[in-house]
């Protein structure tokens, strides 16, 4: 009997990484119209749905083997829609505007570092690592701003009370760290998973059903601590083994 052969994929297929990318673009999209509205929770979700979109059109790619030049360009111009100009039009409306000029400059800075940050990824993509990131990746930006819209609710009272002043320097920091050096874990590469295949999954299950218990409480949580992982890890290389961020520094430059 012989043996059946690969069949290439139906021209159709190429579109949809693509679709895709409008998807997670739309979603976007209408987070800025919520935002002007004032429907500031329905913004937040429409930020965590672009992420969401935005998360498949890459690995629907690679699995087609649709990748393309223009997708790439496409991707990050929806990716600045969704995780730069959406969550700054969302600060500066839900709390950014108590703080006046000061206010304006902080959202403005979210865009502009976010599109210096997808610049910075898209000409050094080729020769960048695969396990970590240089700079925060703007998706992680929009949806920390997302989920701390939803974590008001659940925010103890001294921090509610603080909560305008939190999100400006939230805004200034996230920005910064952006454009920064800071390495992030990339999970592009599971080598640990593969090691520990039972303890890895054990762990996504805990983590999952963690979310799943209270998600617009534990979402900004997780999501703030892989904001502070950059610099602690960064930290660490830099106290205690300088010489190789030196090199792997010099390599992502």
């Amino acid at each position: 009997m012989n043996e059946p052969k690969d069949r290439p994929f139906h021209k159709g297929v190429y579109i949809l990484p693509n679709m895709l990318t409008t998807a997670s673009l739309f979603s976007g999209f209408l987070g800025i119209m919520w935002a002007i509205q004032g429907q500031f929770e329905a913004c937040a979700l429409a930020i965590l749905v672009s992420a969401l979109f935005d998360g498949m059109d890459g690995k629907v790619a690679r699995l087609t083997g649709s990748t393309s030049e223009f997708g790439v360009q496409y991707d990050s111009l929806a990716d600045l829609v969704a995780f730069g100009v959406t969550p700054a039009i969302m600060m500066y409306q839900w709390q950014l505007h108590a703080y006046g000029r000061l206010g304006l400059m902080a959202a403005f800075l979210l865009v502009v570092c976010g599109a210096l940050r997808l610049a910075r990824f898209n000409v050094n993509s080729s020769t960048s690592s695969k396990k970590h990131f240089i700079g925060l990746p703007i998706p992680a930006q929009g949806c920390v701003m997302a989920t701390l819209v939803l974590f008001e609710p659940f925010a103890p009272g001294f921090v509610a009370t603080h909560l305008p002043e939190a999100a400006l320097v939230l805004a200034y920091g996230l920005s910064f760290l952006m454009v920064s050096r800071v390495r992030y874990a990339a999970f592009k590469e599971y080598d640990f998973v593969k090691a520990h295949p039972f303890s890895s999954m054990v762990t996504v299950i805990l983590l999952f059903v963690l979310v799943a218990s209270q998600p617009k409480a534990l979402g900004f949580l997780i999501l703030f601590g892989y904001v502070l992982s950059g610099p602690i890890h960064t930290y660490y290389l830099l106290l205690r083994r300088p010489h190789i961020l030196r090199e792997r520094t010099r390599t992502h430059s």
